[in-house]
């Protein structure tokens, strides 16, 4: 998908205001453009988690091999009913008090400055600036991710590619995962495909922002399916995609919640600057992504939707490589030491 193509999509979405348990404007702009497209169903599941399916076949129906996973939350502030679950605030003018939810170090909470919606509040920050190929917005995190996947059914969709996959748009993960648990429990997702969870995800070495789109091979809590990650690995290196290949520890994603109730699981992101907004000396500022690396990220996807590669067929490849190289030198290691 070319800038011009992909620029509306990430900028329509990544400026919806959201926070845990407040994510309807997302998945409504998800729903606009997904709605669009003639090969493209979506379903919402009793918790207002998103399920969207792209199947496109000349013959019998396929059976989708993967299925992308994005969260559609950022932390932010909510009101406190009841007893608070987080740090509370009382802002001027405000009835009641909000709660902050979310994984933000308690300096960087003093003196907040938002915009109210209601029942909920977030930074006080630009929604969306392009800047010299950086994408700078008040919440990159993961609406950058939903955005992704978007613009992937919309390319499958333009290229009129043969495939199937599946699309999970979940809620309140800032707080545990809590919408993709429910849908990891729910039995509406096949429980052979591979949960690819698509994020932005804190900027550390040897990762960096501009470098292209990063094959996540674990996060904080875990490792993700090795067999997967090659296949990933694979499919980029056949599309002569150039990947990042980085544990990227910074966080925990949704890769890791599927993988605890059975699924296997993968990883793909992006490097993030000013993860969940806190900038050096405890200043809140927007996050921001290379806009190439979002691009890429896209291309990425689209060929992992269709691709027919065999889920071990990497593994096999590579064990096939490494026999033949112990073969080079059998006459050698029957020399004793």
């Amino acid at each position: 998908m070319n800038r011009r193509s992909l620029l509306p999509v990430l900028r329509h979405i990544v400026s919806r205001p959201t926070a845990p348990f407040y994510e309807q404007a997302v998945a409504e702009a998800i729903l606009g453009f997904l709605n669009e497209l003639p090969h493209v169903s979506v379903r919402a599941d009793k918790h207002g988690n998103l399920i969207a399916r792209y199947e496109r076949t000349k013959g019998k129906p396929i059976h989708p091999r993967y299925a992308f996973a994005a969260h559609m939350d950022h932390p932010g502030w909510v009101r406190a009913d009841g007893e608070p679950l987080g740090p509370v605030h009382h802002f001027p003018g405000e009835k009641h008090p909000m709660q902050f939810l979310g994984g933000v170090p308690e300096p960087w909470l003093r003196n907040p400055s938002v915009r109210g919606y209601g029942r909920f509040a977030m930074w006080d920050l630009p929604e969306f600036q392009l800047r010299d190929g950086l994408v700078h917005a008040r919440a990159c995190d993961d609406l950058v991710g939903c955005a992704v996947i978007v613009a992937t059914f919309i390319e499958l969709e333009r290229a009129s590619a043969e495939g199937a996959c599946i699309a999970l748009f979940s809620r309140a993960e800032e707080v545990g995962f809590v919408g993709a648990i429910k849908l990891a429990g729910s039995g509406l997702i096949p429980d052979d495909v591979t949960v690819i969870s698509i994020e932005t995800s804190s900027e550390r070495p040897p990762a960096k922002i501009g470098d292209g789109p990063i094959l996540r091979v674990g996060d904080k809590s875990s490792i993700f399916d090795s067999a997967a990650t090659a296949t990933l690995g694979q499919i980029a290196a056949d599309s002569r995609t150039p990947v990042q290949r980085c544990l990227m520890p910074g966080g925990t994603c949704e890769a890791t919640a599927f993988q605890l109730y059975g699924y296997r699981s993968a990883a793909l992101c992006v490097a993030l600057g000013n993860y969940h907004n806190c900038a050096p000396k405890n200043q809140i500022a927007a996050e921001y992504v290379s806009l190439s690396d979002v691009q890429g990220l896209v291309r990425l996807c689209a060929r992992i939707a269709i691709s027919t590669a065999k889920k071990n067929q990497a593994v096999k490849g590579l064990k096939k490589r490494l026999k033949s190289n112990a073969e080079k030198y059998r006459k050698l290691l029957k020399k004793r030491v």
